[in-house]
Protein backbone atom coordinates (compact mmCIF):
# COMPACT_ATOMS: atom_id res chain seq x y z
CA UNK A 1 0.00 0.00 0.00
CA UNK A 2 1.44 3.48 -0.69
CA UNK A 3 1.31 5.72 2.06
CA UNK A 4 2.61 8.99 0.05
CA UNK A 5 4.31 10.18 -2.79
CA UNK A 6 7.56 12.53 -2.49
CA UNK A 7 8.21 14.18 -5.79
CA UNK A 8 7.65 16.79 -8.56
CA UNK A 9 5.30 18.85 -8.90
CA UNK A 10 4.41 18.41 -13.37
CA UNK A 11 0.93 19.91 -13.10
CA UNK A 12 -1.47 21.18 -10.79
CA UNK A 13 -4.92 22.27 -10.76
CA UNK A 14 -7.60 22.41 -8.57
CA UNK A 15 -8.67 19.11 -9.36
CA UNK A 16 -5.62 17.05 -9.71
CA UNK A 17 -1.88 17.05 -9.43
CA UNK A 18 0.73 14.83 -11.51
CA UNK A 19 3.26 13.82 -9.61
CA UNK A 20 6.84 12.97 -11.28
CA UNK A 21 8.41 10.27 -8.49
CA UNK A 22 11.49 8.29 -10.62
CA UNK A 23 10.53 8.81 -13.74
CA UNK A 24 6.55 7.77 -13.04
CA UNK A 25 3.77 10.63 -13.28
CA UNK A 26 1.21 9.30 -11.02
CA UNK A 27 -2.70 11.39 -11.54
CA UNK A 28 -3.50 12.48 -8.00
CA UNK A 29 -7.11 13.77 -7.22
CA UNK A 30 -6.71 16.75 -4.76
CA UNK A 31 -9.11 18.78 -2.89
CA UNK A 32 -9.30 22.76 -2.84
CA UNK A 33 -7.79 22.35 0.44
CA UNK A 34 -4.73 20.61 -0.75
CA UNK A 35 -4.57 22.61 -4.18
CA UNK A 36 -4.14 25.78 -1.79
CA UNK A 37 -1.24 24.30 0.02
CA UNK A 38 0.46 22.99 -3.14
CA UNK A 39 0.37 26.70 -4.92
CA UNK A 40 3.89 27.87 -5.56
CA UNK A 41 5.72 24.33 -4.99
CA UNK A 42 8.04 22.25 -6.99
CA UNK A 43 8.59 19.81 -4.27
CA UNK A 44 5.53 17.98 -2.88
CA UNK A 45 4.64 14.97 -0.57
CA UNK A 46 1.09 14.12 -1.32
CA UNK A 47 -0.24 11.53 2.05
CA UNK A 48 -2.20 8.67 -0.55
CA UNK A 49 -5.96 7.05 -0.30
CA UNK A 50 -5.40 4.28 -2.59
CA UNK A 51 -9.20 3.91 -3.59
CA UNK A 52 -9.57 0.79 -5.41
CA UNK A 53 -13.12 -0.79 -7.06
CA UNK A 54 -13.64 -3.10 -9.73
CA UNK A 55 -13.66 -0.58 -12.53
CA UNK A 56 -11.63 1.79 -11.53
CA UNK A 57 -8.21 2.64 -9.51
CA UNK A 58 -7.89 6.20 -7.99
CA UNK A 59 -5.38 7.94 -6.29
CA UNK A 60 -6.85 10.26 -3.62
CA UNK A 61 -3.83 12.95 -2.20
CA UNK A 62 -4.28 15.11 0.80
CA UNK A 63 -1.24 17.68 2.08
CA UNK A 64 -1.44 16.87 5.20
CA UNK A 65 -1.83 13.37 7.11
CA UNK A 66 -4.94 14.92 9.30
CA UNK A 67 -6.59 15.94 6.12
CA UNK A 68 -6.49 12.06 4.50
CA UNK A 69 -7.84 10.47 8.37
CA UNK A 70 -10.71 12.53 7.67
CA UNK A 71 -11.26 11.46 4.42
CA UNK A 72 -11.24 8.30 5.61
CA UNK A 73 -13.47 8.58 8.50
CA UNK A 74 -15.93 11.04 5.93
CA UNK A 75 -16.23 7.41 3.29
CA UNK A 76 -16.39 5.32 6.27
CA UNK A 77 -20.01 6.89 6.55
CA UNK A 78 -22.77 4.97 4.37
CA UNK A 79 -24.03 7.35 1.44
CA UNK A 80 -20.59 8.87 1.31
CA UNK A 81 -18.57 8.19 -1.29
CA UNK A 82 -14.58 9.25 -2.05
CA UNK A 83 -16.05 12.20 -4.65
CA UNK A 84 -18.33 13.67 -1.94
CA UNK A 85 -15.99 13.55 0.69
CA UNK A 86 -13.44 15.46 -1.26
CA UNK A 87 -16.13 18.11 -2.05
CA UNK A 88 -16.65 18.66 1.35
CA UNK A 89 -13.34 18.94 2.15
CA UNK A 90 -13.01 21.37 -1.20
CA UNK A 91 -15.86 23.15 0.28
CA UNK A 92 -14.74 23.47 4.33
CA UNK A 93 -11.49 22.91 5.86
CA UNK A 94 -11.23 20.06 8.07
CA UNK A 95 -11.56 22.32 11.49
CA UNK A 96 -14.65 23.19 10.38
CA UNK A 97 -16.23 19.97 9.16
CA UNK A 98 -15.28 18.72 12.86
CA UNK A 99 -16.95 21.62 14.40
CA UNK A 100 -19.89 21.31 11.93
CA UNK A 101 -20.27 17.22 13.02
CA UNK A 102 -19.69 18.04 16.40
CA UNK A 103 -21.70 21.26 17.02
CA UNK A 104 -24.56 19.08 14.96
CA UNK A 105 -24.39 22.08 12.42
CA UNK A 106 -26.87 20.49 9.97
CA UNK A 107 -27.25 23.73 7.76
CA UNK A 108 -23.25 23.72 7.11
CA UNK A 109 -22.93 20.36 6.27
CA UNK A 110 -25.73 21.11 3.67
CA UNK A 111 -24.32 23.83 2.17
CA UNK A 112 -22.09 21.00 0.52
CA UNK A 113 -22.75 20.39 -3.14
CA UNK A 114 -24.59 16.55 -2.50
CA UNK A 115 -25.04 16.63 0.78
CA UNK A 116 -28.87 16.68 1.59
CA UNK A 117 -30.58 16.90 5.10
CA UNK A 118 -30.49 12.86 5.34
CA UNK A 119 -26.81 13.19 5.19
CA UNK A 120 -26.11 15.56 6.85
CA UNK A 121 -27.89 13.54 9.53
CA UNK A 122 -26.40 10.34 9.25
CA UNK A 123 -23.35 12.23 9.17
CA UNK A 124 -23.89 13.67 12.37
CA UNK A 125 -25.03 10.44 14.29
CA UNK A 126 -22.17 8.12 12.78
CA UNK A 127 -19.42 10.51 13.04
CA UNK A 128 -19.53 12.45 16.56
CA UNK A 129 -18.21 10.09 19.46
CA UNK A 130 -15.45 9.14 16.64
CA UNK A 131 -14.58 12.98 15.98
CA UNK A 132 -14.70 13.75 19.95
CA UNK A 133 -12.29 10.47 20.55
CA UNK A 134 -10.14 11.55 18.05
CA UNK A 135 -11.10 9.99 14.68
CA UNK A 136 -10.70 11.80 11.60
CA UNK A 137 -7.46 13.38 13.06
CA UNK A 138 -3.42 12.22 12.94
CA UNK A 139 -3.10 14.01 15.97
CA UNK A 140 -4.61 14.77 19.39
CA UNK A 141 -6.39 18.05 18.58
CA UNK A 142 -9.83 19.14 19.03
CA UNK A 143 -11.55 22.23 18.13
CA UNK A 144 -10.01 25.00 21.01
CA UNK A 145 -6.48 24.10 22.00
CA UNK A 146 -7.32 20.89 24.50
CA UNK A 147 -5.33 18.13 23.83
CA UNK A 148 -8.04 15.64 22.92
CA UNK A 149 -6.89 13.00 26.39
CA UNK A 150 -8.09 15.59 28.63
CA UNK A 151 -11.55 16.11 26.70
CA UNK A 152 -12.18 12.16 26.65
CA UNK A 153 -10.83 12.16 30.64
CA UNK A 154 -13.49 14.74 31.62
CA UNK A 155 -15.94 12.83 29.71
CA UNK A 156 -15.03 9.47 31.30
CA UNK A 157 -15.52 10.84 34.47
CA UNK A 158 -19.05 12.92 34.00
CA UNK A 159 -19.97 9.50 32.23
CA UNK A 160 -19.03 7.57 35.47
CA UNK A 161 -20.83 10.27 37.62
CA UNK A 162 -24.14 8.88 35.97
CA UNK A 163 -24.62 11.39 33.04
CA UNK A 164 -25.62 9.92 30.03
CA UNK A 165 -22.33 10.13 26.93
CA UNK A 166 -24.49 12.37 24.69
CA UNK A 167 -25.20 15.24 26.97
CA UNK A 168 -21.07 14.83 28.33
CA UNK A 169 -20.31 15.51 24.31
CA UNK A 170 -22.67 18.25 23.86
CA UNK A 171 -21.76 20.14 27.45
CA UNK A 172 -18.24 19.13 26.25
CA UNK A 173 -18.63 21.45 22.88
CA UNK A 174 -19.99 24.12 24.44
CA UNK A 175 -17.02 24.24 26.84
CA UNK A 176 -15.04 23.91 24.56
CA UNK A 177 -15.89 27.05 22.52
CA UNK A 178 -16.42 28.69 26.04
CA UNK A 179 -12.67 28.13 27.40
CA UNK A 180 -10.37 26.61 24.90
CA UNK A 181 -7.53 26.52 27.33
CA UNK A 182 -9.68 25.00 30.30
CA UNK A 183 -7.52 22.20 32.56
CA UNK A 184 -9.35 18.96 33.41
CA UNK A 185 -10.30 19.74 37.05
CA UNK A 186 -11.62 22.85 35.54
CA UNK A 187 -13.85 20.97 32.38
CA UNK A 188 -14.88 18.66 35.46
CA UNK A 189 -16.19 21.08 37.32
CA UNK A 190 -17.68 23.49 34.56
CA UNK A 191 -19.16 20.18 33.22
CA UNK A 192 -21.00 19.48 36.41
CA UNK A 193 -22.43 22.78 36.78
CA UNK A 194 -24.03 22.53 32.68
CA UNK A 195 -25.18 19.07 33.64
Amino acid sequence: MIDYIKGDLMDLNPTEAIVECYGIGYRILISLNTFSQLEGQETVTLYIHHYLREDEELFYGFSTKDERELFRLLISVSGIGAATARMMLSSLSPDDIRNAILSEDINRIKSVKGIGLKSAQRLILELKDKIVKGGGTEGTRLIGHLDNAVVEEATTALVTLGFTKANVTKVMNILLKEKPDASLEELIKLGLKKL
